[in-house]
C-alpha cells in the first residue's frame, strides 16, 4: 500500500462491469502509487470523466447500455475529455475488434486475461507519452507567445525606426529651409544694395556703377546656386529607386560643376541594398557635399562605399580645414546624419580637427 502523503504517480479510472476485474486492477495500480477510480458502466464514466478528468482511462468493450466504442467516441467528441489517452481491455480478440477499438480512438489494446505486470508497464508508457504531449503543448503555447512578443516588438521597432527617420527628414527640411533664409537672403539683400548703388551712380559714374552691377551679377549666380541646391535636396526622395552608383556619381557631378573639384568616388556593392539604407547613403552623401562646398576649403574629396560581410561601409574623406568637435557643428547637419545611422542600428564615426580635414566613417547592417 502507499504510504500516507505519498504523491500519487497518476489518476486512472478504471470502467469494468466486472467486479472481479475491477477489485484486482484497482489492487494493483493503487499498490503501484496510482489514484484509482473505479465505475461499472459507460454512462458513470462520462459523467465521472468530465466532472474530474482522469489522467488515463481503463475501458473494457463489452457493457450493458453503452459499450465500450461508444464511450470512446463520446468522450473524443467532448473538448474537456478530448486529450485524456484511453486503454481498451476486452476478452474481445478479433482483428475487427482491435481496429474498431483504435478507430474509435483508443491508444492501447490488451487483452484479457491479462498479466498485471503487462498492465502495469502499458499504463505507463501512456502517462509518459501523454506526460511529454502537455509538456509539448505547454512549450508551443509559450513559443508561440514568445513568437507574439518578437513580432511586436519588432513592428514597435519598426514604427519607431520610422518616426526616427520621419523626424529626421523633417529636421533636415527646417535646416534648408532656415539655410535659404539665411543664405538665399544674405545674398539677395547684397544684390539689391549693388543694384540700387549701380542706379544712383548710372548717370554720374558709369564706370563705378558697372562695377556695381558686376559685383551684382556675381550675386545673383551664387543665390541661384544656392537655389538649386536646396531644390535638389528637397527633391532627393525621387532619386532613392535608382542604383546607389548612378544616384552618388550624380551627386559627384553636381559637386564638381559647383566647386570645380572631381571627387574620387570608388564603390562596390556586391548586390541592391533596401530603400531605406540607399535613402540614408544618399542623403549623407549630399549632406557632407553640400559642408564641403560650403565650410571646408577642399581641394580634394573621396567617397568610398562597400559592402564587408552583413554591413555596408560608407567614408567621406576631404583635405579641407575641418574644425573642432567642441564647437556647435549642429549647422553642418552632422546631428541629422546620426540620427539617420542610428534609425538603422548602424555606427557613425566623424574625425576631424582644426587644419585636418574631416572623415566621415559610417556602417550599416544590411539585415
Amino acid at each position: 500500500m502507499n504510504a500516507p502523503g505519498a504523491a500519487s504517480k497518476g489518476n486512472i479510472l478504471i470502467v469494468d462491469d466486472t467486479p472481479d476485474n475491477l477489485r484486482l486492477l484497482s489492487s494493483a495500480l493503487t499498490d503501484r502509487g496510482y489514484k484509482v477510480r473505479s465505475v461499472i458502466n459507460g454512462a458513470m464514466a462520462l459523467m465521472g470523466a468530465q466532472a474530474a478528468p482522469p489522467d488515463l482511462i481503463m475501458l473494457d468493450i463489452k457493457m450493458p447500455d453503452l459499450d465500450g466504442y461508444e464511450v470512446c467516441q463520446r468522450l473524443k467528441e467532448n473538448p474537456q475529455t478530448r486529450e485524456i489517452p484511453v486503454i481498451f481491455i476486452s476478452a474481445l480478440d478479433e482483428v475487427f475488434d482491435k481496429v474498431k477499438a483504435f478507430t474509435s480512438g483508443g491508444v492501447d489494446y490488451i487483452h484479457k486475461p491479462f498479466h498485471v505486470e503487462e498492465v502495469l508497464a502499458r499504463i505507463e508508457n501512456q502517462l509518459t507519452v501523454r506526460r511529454l504531449q502537455v509538456q509539448l503543448q505547454a512549450q508551443n503555447q509559450q513559443l508561440q507567445q514568445t513568437q507574439a512578443n518578437l513580432l511586436q516588438a519588432l513592428e514597435q521597432e519598426r514604427s519607431l525606426k520610422q518616426r526616427v527617420e520621419e523626424m529626421a527628414a523633417i529636421e533636415e527640411r527646417n535646416r534648408i529651409a532656415r539655410e535659404i533664409h539665411d543664405s538665399l537672403g544674405h545674398s539677395l539683400t547684397a544684390l539689391n544694395v549693388q543694384l540700387q548703388a549701380a542706379a544712383s551712380l548710372l548717370l554720374s559714374d558709369p564706370t563705378q556703377a558697372q562695377a556695381f552691377l558686376a559685383q551684382a551679377q556675381r550675386l545673383g549666380a551664387t543665390a541661384m546656386q544656392e537655389v538649386r541646391q536646396s531644390v535638389r535636396a528637397l527633391r532627393a526622395d525621387e532619386q532613392v529607386e535608382q542604383p546607389l552608383e548612378e544616384t552618388i556619381a550624380t551627386l559627384a557631378e553636381e559637386f564638381r560643376q559647383v566647386t570645380g573639384i572631381t571627387p574620387t568616388v570608388d564603390i562596390h556593392l556586391m548586390k541592391s541594398v533596401s530603400i531605406s539604407i540607399s535613402k540614408t547613403i544618399y542623403r549623407i552623401v549630399q549632406e557632407a557635399f553640400t559642408n564641403i562646398s560650403k565650410y571646408a576649403r577642399a581641394t580634394q574629396v573621396q567617397i568610398q562605399l562597400v559592402m564587408t560581410g552583413d554591413r555596408v561601409c560608407l567614408e567621406i574623406k576631404d583635405n579641407g580645414k575641418g574644425f573642432s568637435r567642441d564647437r556647435e557643428t549642429t549647422g553642418f547637419g552632422l546631428q541629422g546624419m546620426q540620427e539617420r545611422i542610428a534609425a538603422l542600428d548602424g555606427d557613425f564615426n566623424l574625425t576631424t580637427a582644426p587644419g585636418s580635414g574631416c572623415q566621415i566613417q559610417i556602417k550599416i547592417p544590411l539585415s
